[in-house]
């Protein structure tokens, strides 16, 4: 079996609030956002796989619809990802004590995620 998706995200240049009403009104997903960067969580029972919904204000990551791929180690992956022709976004970064992640867009420009748990 190959590596799992394991998160996705919704990310809309928008207040992270809005953005999350919007969806949660729409999909009737329940949304926690009760964090440090108010990022909203919907657990997997409410969507098929956990993801989140967020806002942004960071000119280089502007909206964007993410998936997570699941993978032992990121920056193995995302060396092997530059010698393929794609970019480095985020470098693995701690986004919680435990939890990795890393962003990258494939020689197309496709913007994937990459998760260590």
């Amino acid at each position: 079996m190959g590596q799992p998706i394991v998160h996705w995200e919704i990310v809309s240049e928008g207040d992270p609030r809005e953005v999350q009403k919007f969806y949660a009104d729409l999909f009737g997903w329940k949304i926690d956002a009760d964090n440090p960067l108010s990022y909203g969580l919907i657990d997997k029972a409410d969507a098929g796989v956990a993801g989140g919904i967020s806002g942004s204000t960071d000119p280089n990551l502007p909206g964007h619809v993410t998936v997570y791929i699941s993978v032992p180690d990121p920056d193995a992956v995302l060396k092997d990802i530059e010698s393929r022709g794609g970019a480095i976004v985020l470098p693995t970064t701690e986004v919680v004590p435990g939890t990795t992640i890393a962003l990258f867009t494939d020689p197309w420009g496709s913007l994937v995620g990459l998760s260590k748990a």
